[in-house]
């Protein structure tokens, strides 16, 4: 009677990790063991339980558009992706040091998969993530100045730790587009880290950013301090396309 409201007491505190410990005691899992090491093991099945849910909050909160992984990374691709630097980045030191990444190459060629590998990387080292295509960015900020809720958002962008901005430089920047775009790196600049994807180098931002000044400010909160990734080469959509087998294809990007 005892244990069992020592279980109703566990689950009513949400201590879920506890709970499934001492269920595995009970059941004969954990015999034998003395009264501090069994503390230990209900302590470190609470702990890792509540990690393992703040690492799925995270990933719900990063709203990456595919399952990507640094693991499953493809370095076999002609694609001018070096491995010494992609393990650099993977190491995460880049997000403490609050540097940037730059991300260019024609489409098809996995500028979307590498940030999602990278974001899913910081979120699992402990690091809050935000994915959105320029568009759909531009979009909210738009819509949060409508509503009102336009310094909140701000707010929540210059907190996380890593901003994805894919598709960046599709098109030319409107002039509210361009200043929304200052505000956000503004914001971040030397407290957290961007990275940017889109077709054009650097050298060829103006041009879609429209008011020189502007590009100017921009540019300088993200390229000094940013690592680069120049891809090149055949789309790997195209190799994992349909004159491959759907067995035979591979996930990597």
């Amino acid at each position: 009677m005892l244990l069992e409201q020592t279980f109703e007491k566990l689950a009513g505190m949400k201590l879920r990790g506890m709970v499934a410990a001492l269920q595995h005691w009970k059941d004969g899992g954990m015999k034998g063991l003395e009264p501090s090491e069994l503390i230990g093991l209900l302590a470190d099945s609470e702990w890792i339980d509540r990690e393992n849910r703040r690492l799925s909050q995270r990933l719900r909160d990063a709203h990456l558009p595919m399952a990507a992984t640094v693991e499953e990374i493809d370095y076999q691709h002609s694609r001018g992706l070096q491995k010494q630097k992609m393990l650099e980045l993977i190491s995460c030191r880049w997000i403490a040091a609050h540097q940037n990444l730059i991300i260019t190459g024609p489409t098809g060629i996995g500028k979307t998969y590498l940030p999602c590998a990278l974001g899913n990387k910081a979120c699992r080292e402990g690091y809050k993530v935000h994915y959105a295509r320029a568009p759909r960015l531009f979009g909210d900020l738009y819509q949060a100045k409508a509503d009102g809720s336009y310094p909140r958002l701000l707010q929540k962008l210059a907190k996380t730790h890593v901003l994805i901005i894919d598709d960046l430089g599709n098109s030319p920047l409107e002039p509210i587009e361009r200043r929304d775009l200052r505000e956000v790196l503004e914001d971040r600049y030397a407290q957290s880290s961007t990275i940017i994807t889109g077709q054009l180098d650097p050298t060829e931002w103006h041009s879609f950013i429209g008011d020189e000044t502007i590009a100017d400010a921009i540019c300088d909160r993200l390229v000094h301090n940013a690592h680069r990734l120049k891809l090149h080469g055949e789309s790997i959509r195209k190799k994992y396309g349909l004159d491959n087998p759907p067995k035979q294809q591979s996930q990597k990007k």
